[in-house]
């Protein structure tokens, strides 16, 4: 009977500790799934914040190993300067026919909307063509061209536009370089349906004023000149020329069209088609630990490249932005094994749709680095904080020198 009443509470004793024990490790796993969990779910909160290197710079390099002829796509296209004289052409044809047109009539927005923003928006991306040199050999020459695509436009950014353009190419995704990226505050307060279709109907004053609150480049001669050009044009439409001519209502209908053409309009799609994060990413990849790469830019083939000089092929022009707007269909052809594996859009309006309407989708949705890039045309960001970037990102003295 003692053995027997030993043997039991033995047996009750070693059972209560394996409960106790059990206990501890579903506790102790709760806790893990639920740290697991807070984790996936600030990760989810969060930009696609990455270790990896940018794609493009390694793409170029496995491209030119490939088909080194490509190589030989690169330098000005003559054809440029004749689109932006025929398209600038065009935009004072239009001001001067609505010169006594009223601002609030249905036909002045309904033309402002089809041409105007269509040819403003032909515009911005000629001055983005022409930030890569590729209108004419000299660079001067592009700098006083740039001036002119800018005049319908009716706001200077021409200069400006360059060093924060070509900074974004050498440092995509660098948080604190690249001025594409959303801002924390934008983040925090568009993250919504009404958030985001209010940054799709005025991005356009995002994209202008974004760059001045990163950190500003020198105001040079260019800036300057384009300042001076651009008032002095606006004024003479204004005051100087006679009302047979231009109106005040024709600069009202070159801001309206730049306007437009930054907001909801079909050629605005690529602006957010270009590096928001569409596809589907799973929580490893979310893990900048894991060192799995994101896709973070995106090409688009359709009809719309032919009023925006081809910049739909975003991901052959990052990877040789040397490359003119008329030659990006032959890279494509000839390293077509390099890109048609790619994620691409169909539709920039659906885009736009799918940006606003999409939960999953939204300001966040961009990848981010700490390091590597580098600035391009000074500024105020601090040499020791870029050059051990650009070192770690791979480039050489004479890049980060030039």
């Amino acid at each position: 009977m003692a053995a027997s009443a030993v043997t039991t509470a033995t047996t009750d004793s070693s059972a209560k500790q394996r409960k106790q024990q059990n206990g501890k490790l579903d506790t102790t796993s709760s806790s893990a799934s639920a740290g697991a969990a807070d984790q996936n779910d600030a990760l989810e909160k969060d930009f696609f914040w990455t270790y990896t290197e940018e794609p493009h710079r390694t793409r170029r390099m496995a491209i030119i190993k490939a088909h080194p002829e490509v190589t030989k796509l690169c330098g000005p296209e003559p054809l440029t300067k004749w689109v932006v004289l025929g398209v600038v052409s065009l935009q004072f044809l239009l001001a001067h026919l609505l010169r006594d047109t009223s601002f609030f009539s249905w036909k002045f927005w309904l033309t402002a909307y089809v041409f105007g923003a269509t040819c403003n928006q032909n515009l911005f991306l000629a001055i983005h063509e022409i930030s890569h040199n590729l209108a004419f050999r000299s660079p001067t020459a592009n700098r006083l061209f740039a001036i002119v695509a800018n005049l319908p436009i009716a706001v200077p950014y021409s200069a400006s536009f360059r060093p924060y353009h070509l900074t974004h190419h050498k440092s995509l995704g660098v948080d604190g370089l690249d001025t594409d990226l959303p801002t924390a505050f934008e983040a925090l307060f568009l993250d919504s349906i009404l958030g985001k279709a209010f940054f799709c109907t005025f991005q356009i004053f995002f994209y202008a004023l974004r760059p001045m609150a990163v950190y500003r480049v020198p105001f040079t001669w260019v800036h300057w000149l384009n300042l001076s050009i651009q008032l002095a044009f606006d004024y003479s439409l204004i005051f100087l020329l006679p009302d047979s001519l231009f109106t005040a209502n024709s600069v009202l209908y070159f801001l309206l069209s730049s306007f437009l053409a930054g907001s909801l309009h079909p050629t605005a799609g690529h602006f957010i088609a270009e590096h928001y994060v569409y596809e589907k990413i799973t929580p490893e990849a979310r893990n900048p630990d894991n060192r799995i790469p994101v896709p973070e830019t995106f090409s688009y083939y359709g009809p719309l490249n032919w009023v925006t000089y081809n910049v739909g092929l975003h991901n052959e022009h990052h990877d040789f932005p040397a490359i003119p707007w008329t030659r990006l269909p032959k890279l494509y052809e000839i390293a077509s094994e390099f890109y048609e594996g790619l994620p691409q859009h169909r539709s920039w309006t659906y885009v736009i749709w799918q940006f606003i309407f999409d939960e999953a989708i939204g300001m966040r949705c961009r990848v981010k680095r700490k390091v590597g890039g580098r600035v391009v045309g000074g500024g105020n960001v601090s040499a020791a904080k870029t050059q051990p970037q650009a070192k770690e990102a791979g480039w050489g003295d004479d890049e980060i020198e030039a």
